[in-house]
């Protein structure tokens, strides 16, 4: 073998490296592997195989540093296929931004040179939606970004990539949560009921559209609200606002309480991602932003990840409190420090 006592190509923390390799982390799949000085195989952190005493497993940058090191390919976790994987999914995202209609996942596999099911799994898994989702959530940001710079709402369905205005509205509808000219109008002709109720945490806003859910925060009131939606019509909560506000308070009292709430917010593939990320964290548990990131595949993105958080507009439902600094300080929150402290406290993770 070369020598190993020389410094590798890339900078790495090792302790990281192995931690990594502790969880099995996906996300951190592609960036780093780890060799085995007693077996002299190399692995990829997510490997599902028996880990070796920590004393006898070294990192290096990629499966070309380990094999010019003396290290053969794991047989199980196959660590060279990886590269190849990520470099799929970059030409498959791209691919679907530049059609103009919506390619099938035929198509987008075919493009990838991998079967159709195989390749839908490996899609989600780097980027935390599937392929067809993938595309939706581009459109919608296209037709979001047109009528915001100005555009007709038939122009911005057009460029946005749509084929028909149908399809169109019923995307506004489920990511904007307002059709197309509402959106571009402030608002205007969508009702947004809502109401502050009390919690121990102090006051809670708590406001819905038809369709679900579209603000919990705290602290704030029919003010906040009539800035995000300058032109909606604002009307006090019925019935069924108070029986969601009632669950979303529920939820701040006891973060274990099941609780079943429609959401009705929008965001870029990204911050979906990230949101989803979020929801999958257990009450009791914290990850840090680097986590998050790897965890939707996209470990380079730690800043994005942090911006995501932050743009999350259903607090608690959507736990951006659960997310730490690397080093285990509790980093910001829109709310202030003493809420996600006390927030984390009564899940027991703080």
């Amino acid at each position: 073998m070369t020598d190993l006592s020389a410094p590798t190509p890339m900078a790495m923390d090792d302790d990281a490296c192995w931690d990594a390799f502790q969880r099995r982390d996906r996300g951190m799949d592609g960036l780093f592997v780890g060799a085995v000085l007693t077996t002299g195989i190399y692995c990829k952190p997510s490997c599902a195989a028996r880990r070796p005493l920590r004393e006898n497993m070294i990192f290096l940058p990629g499966p070309e540093a380990a094999r010019e090191a003396g290290f053969r390919a794991c047989l199980r976790c196959r660590p060279d296929g990886v590269g190849r994987d990520r470099l799929a999914v970059e030409a498959a995202k791209a691919f679907i931004a530049a059609a103009e209609t919506p390619p099938s996942l035929e198509d987008i596999a075919a493009h990838a040179g991998y079967a159709p099911h195989h390749f839908h799994r490996l899609f989600k898994r780097e980027t935390g939606l599937t392929p067809a989702a993938y595309g939706r959530s581009l459109r919608t940001q296209r037709l979001k970004s047109a009528l915001e710079e100005g555009e007709s709402v038939t122009n911005a369905i057009y460029e946005a990539g749509y084929n028909a205005p149908s399809r169109a509205y019923a995307d506004a509808q489920r990511h904007l949560g307002m059709s197309p000219s509402a959106w571009k109008d402030g608002g205007r002709g969508v009702t947004i009921g809502y109401a502050v109720v009390g919690s121990s945490l102090g006051p809670v806003l708590v406001a819905a559209t038809a369709k679900g859910l579209c603000r919990i925060s705290f602290d704030e009131d029919e003010s906040a609200l009539r800035r995000r939606f300058p032109k909606a019509e604002l009307v006090p909560g019925d019935a069924a606002l108070a029986g969601l506000a009632a669950q979303v308070v529920r939820l701040i009292e006891d973060p274990a309480a099941p609780v079943d709430l429609p959401l009705d917010i929008c965001g870029t593939a990204f911050q979906q991602a990230v949101w989803a990320a979020l929801r999958a964290i257990p009450a009791g548990e914290t990850r840090s932003y680097g986590e998050i990131a790897a965890a939707i595949g996209r470990p380079g993105a730690v800043r994005a990840a942090g911006t995501a958080c932050g743009d999350n507009g259903l607090a608690v439902l959507i736990p951006c409190h659960r997310v730490l600094r690397s080093d285990g300080s509790l980093g910001g929150y829109a709310y202030g420090l003493e809420r996600k402290k006390a927030l984390l406290e009564r899940e027991g993770g703080g």
